[in-house]
């Protein structure tokens, strides 16, 4: 009987299980969770869970009975120590599991403050696991001062929700602008504008320099400006990095994650990556991508590639982002864009970011615009480009363009 290791029980590994499963395959499929909680959503951790509107039980992505169910051995607490690829082994503290097939769903971690930067202080938080957001659960109290180090959109995101707990909320951005590094300028005036108009300040251009503190507790931060900001805790939302030291010390390609064919093959071709963790082939270059989206989509192709249907990763990646009520809808990646189109209808406060290099549209932003998210994402789909003074033309129904 063929016998699936899957190490890693998040968003991916969860997948890749499943649909091992529903497409027919009947060997063995074990599941290596490190936590003791059954796989679960991520996204909601820093939203809807910290503020009180979800459960921990419908976090979960499959009831408890579902894998029992399913013969799917789930081990959870499990801590892998080593893969042994001559042997098609891996040990971990609760014992060795061989394996024909080995998926890696290791995910990634947040990045923390470099150095001795707030080293064994009190009141930094991280929010990667529902520790994390239990954690920071307890410390976001009406009239408390939080300063979020980072203004990408995991930054943004905790201060949204921080100021609906009512804190006190500050921004720092050492980049000259918010979302630097994932959008265009339009994109960031917009969420500068938005949380500005929800008392938050935002400071840019100007990074960390040390923090004070108060009986081993964070109690201010001072910026290379020489600024000082009184403050009761620190959300770091710094990035994240793929968990790649499995991997690596097993001798397998590293390239910005683990490195993969378009197949989700690793450099053993036993061993397969999916999700935060894998670096995959995408328009001549390796990327990884962050999103809940590609973890499924990805580990659907492995399963699928497993039982032997050879199958090209080809994604149109999309992202979303939950603000106060604003939602944004993210499709294709805007690297290399040389110029953008935007469209705005004040009437319904919706605005959408078209991203072009030369003539070929590369990704759309949607701001409270679930039909240019749509129209975007099957243009993109499809390969195909509008003309640009077509699109800018705000008169132009843009269901049309599917059809030209």
């Amino acid at each position: 009987m063929s016998k699936v290791v899957i190490i890693g029980a998040g968003q991916a590994g969860s997948e890749a299980a499943t649909h091992l499963r529903s497409q027919g395959f009947d060997g063995e499929i074990t599941l290596i969770g490190s936590e003791n909680v059954l796989p679960y959503q991520r996204p909601p951790l820093s939203k809807k869970y910290v503020l009180g509107e979800m459960s921990l039980e419908r976090l979960y992505l499959k009831p408890k009975t579902f894998y029992q169910e399913n013969d799917i051995k789930l081990m959870l607490g499990t801590i892998v120590k080593k893969i042994v690829r001559e042997e098609k082994k891996v040990e971990t503290n609760c014992g060795v599991f061989e394996y024909d097939q080995l998926i890696l769903a290791t995910g990634s971690s947040p990045n923390r403050l470099p150095g001795l930067l707030g080293k064994n202080l009190s009141g930094i938080y991280y929010v990667r696991d529902i520790d994390d957001a239990d954690a920071l659960k307890k410390v976001l109290k009406p009239g408390n001062t939080a300063l979020i180090l980072g203004g990408g959109y995991i930054g943004l995101e905790a201060a949204a929700v921080a100021r609906l707990k009512d804190l006190n909320v500050i921004v720092i951005e050492k980049s000259e602008r918010i979302l630097k590094r994932v959008a265009c300028e339009h994109t960031s005036n917009f969420f500068r504008d938005l949380h500005q108009k929800n008392g938050v300040k935002i400071v840019e251009g100007c990074g960390l320099d040390h923090f004070t503190q108060q009986n081993g507790k964070i109690s201010g931060v001072v910026l290379e400006d020489k600024s000082f900001y009184a403050v009761d805790l620190i959300i770091a939302g710094i990035g994240i990095s793929p968990r790649t030291h499995l991997a690596r010390d097993a001798g397998l390609k590293i390239e910005n994650g683990i490195k993969t064919n378009m197949q989700g093959q690793t450099s053993d071709p036993f061993i397969w990556a999916a999700g935060d963790c894998a670096a995959f082939p995408f328009n001549d270059k390796y990327i990884r991508l962050e999103s809940v989206q590609n973890a499924i989509e990805q580990s659907q192709f492995i399963a699928k590639n497993i039982l032997g249907a050879n199958l090209d990763y080809k994604p149109v990646p999309w992202f979303w982002s939950d603000q106060y009520e604003v939602k944004l809808q993210i499709a294709g990646l805007n690297n290399g864009y040389s110029q953008i189109i935007s469209r705005a209808n004040k009437a319904n406060f919706s605005i959408s970011n078209w991203y072009y290099s030369d003539d070929k549209l590369l990704a759309v932003d949607a701001i409270n615009d679930s039909r240019a998210y749509m129209v975007g994402k099957r243009l993109l789909e499809a390969g195909k480009s509008p003309r640009k003074s077509q699109l800018s033309l705000l008169k132009t129904n843009l269901k049309d363009l599917l059809t030209q």
